[in-house]
C-alpha cells in the first residue's frame, strides 16, 4: 500500500498498521475515525489537523478499493445486497456483500478509483486535497476557484470524450438510431362538454390520435441505447405525457415550462405555459455543470402547436454532434432528421 513520504511518523506507523488490515469493514472503521478528525479539523479551523486527517482518510479508501479488487478476483465479493442489510426479497444480506461491510456506492466508487491510480498520481490527488481543505479553512478564495475552473475543465473533456464515442457508435449501427429524440405528438384531448370544442381545437388543425395509439408507437426501434427525450405537454395532458415517456421507454429527470406572451383557455385557469418533459434511458451524459438552460423558456406564441425556435438552440447547445430526430415535425431544420404527417415529404426521415 502506498502512502505518501510526507506525512508525521506517528502517522505512518499507523497506516503501515492498516496496510496490513485485509477486511474491508475493518479498514472502513479506520477511514471513518479519520473523516471524524477531518471534520473536526474544519470546524476547529486547525490547519496542523487536516493533512493527517485527510491523508488517513484518502489512503484508507485506497486501501478499501485494494481490498475490493481482491476480492472480486478471488470470488468473494457478493453483489446486490441492500444498504439496510436486507436483499431484495427479505433475505438478509450477504456478509460478503460490500453493503454489509459499511460501504454504500459513493464510497465504493471513490475506493475503486483511488485504487486505480498510480502511485504518483494518488500523491498528487491527496496533495491537492490537502491544498483545497486548507484553503477553504483560511478562506483562500482564490485557490478554491482555480480547483474549480481544473474540475470543471476535466468534466468537460469528459463530456466531450463521452459525446464523441457515442456519435461514433450510433453512425456504425446497421440501422439508423438516434441518441436525441424530440417530440410532439398529436394530442387527442376529451372536452368535457360542447364549451370546450371550439376553433382552437386540435382536431381542427390537424389530425389527433388517442393516448393508445401514441403509447403504442414503436419509437424505442428507433432509439439509442443510451437516449434522452423532449417531449411536450400541455398542462391538462401532463399525465398522459408521462405515460407516453414510460411506455416509450424513458424516465422523467427534469422539465422546461415554455411561457407564452398570450394566455389561451382553460376550465380551471387560462393556460399560458406548456411543459417540455425530459426522459432519458441509459447513460447519455447530463449537460455540462454551468451550462444548463434556465427552466424557464419565454417566448410569443407561433401557429397553432407551432414551438418556440429556440428550442432547437437549447438542445443542439446540449448534444452538439449528435444524430437527432423529430417526431410530429411540421418544418425541416438542418442537420436532423424528421417524421410526422406534416414533416416535408423530400427530407423526411426514413
Amino acid at each position: 500500500m502506498n502512502k505518501p513520504s510526507n506525512l508525521p511518523a506517528e502517522y505512518r506507523s499507523a497506516l503501515a498498521a492498516m496496510a496490513k488490515l485485509d477486511r474491508i469493514d475493518h479498514v472502513k472503521t479506520f477511514r471513518d475515525k479519520a473523516k471524524a478528525m477531518e471534520v473536526y479539523a474544519y470546524q476547529a479551523k486547525d490547519v496542523s489537523l487536516v493533512e493527517p486527517a485527510l491523508s488517513t482518510k484518502r489512503l484508507a479508501e485506497r486501501r478499501i478499493g485494494e481490498l475490493m479488487e481482491e476480492q472480486r478476483k478471488a470470488g468473494l465479493l457478493a453483489k446486490g445486497a441492500s444498504q439496510k442489510g436486507v436483499g431484495k426479497r427479505g433475505s438478509p444480506a450477504d456478509p460478503r456483500s460490500l453493503a454489509s461491510q459499511g460501504v454504500d456506492k459513493h464510497l465504493a466508487d471513490r475506493a475503486r478509483k483511488a485504487a486505480a491510480m498510480t502511485e504518483a498520481k494518488f500523491e498528487a490527488h491527496v496533495r491537492k486535497s490537502i491544498k483545497i481543505a486548507i484553503a477553504a479553512i483560511l478562506h483562500h478564495d482564490e485557490v478554491i476557484k482555480e480547483a474549480r475552473a481544473e474540475r470543471h475543465a476535466v468534466k468537460k473533456a469528459r463530456r466531450q470524450r463521452r459525446m464523441k464515442d457515442l456519435a461514433e457508435k450510433i453512425e456504425a449501427l446497421p440501422v439508423r438510431k438516434y441518441p436525441v429524440v424530440y417530440a410532439d405528438p398529436e394530442w387527442q384531448w376529451e372536452a368535457w362538454s360542447e364549451k370546450g370544442i371550439d376553433s382552437t381545437s386540435a382536431d381542427n388543425h390537424y389530425p389527433t390520435s388517442p393516448l393508445k395509439e401514441i403509447k403504442a408507437r414503436d419509437v424505442p426501434s428507433i432509439c439509442a441505447d443510451d437516449c434522452v427525450l423532449f417531449l411536450w405537454a400541455t398542462a391538462p395532458m401532463l399525465p398522459q405525457a408521462l405515460e407516453v415517456m414510460d411506455a416509450w421507454g424513458f424516465n422523467y429527470v427534469s422539465n422546461f415550462v415554455w411561457v407564452k406572451d398570450k394566455a389561451g383557455t382553460g376550465y380551471w385557469s387560462r393556460n399560458q405555459h406548456e411543459h417540455l418533459l425530459i426522459g432519458t434511458k441509459g447513460n447519455l451524459p447530463a449537460p455540462l455543470e454551468g451550462t444548463q438552460w434556465r427552466s424557464v423558456i419565454e417566448a410569443k406564441r407561433g401557429k397553432h402547436s407551432e414551438k418556440p425556435e429556440t428550442v432547437y438552440d437549447l438542445i443542439e447547445s446540449y448534444y452538439p454532434g449528435l444524430p437527432k430526430i423529430e417526431l410530429n415535425a411540421r418544418k425541416a431544420r438542418e442537420g436532423w432528421d424528421r417524421w410526422g404527417n406534416e414533416a416535408p415529404e423530400a427530407e423526411a426521415a426514413e
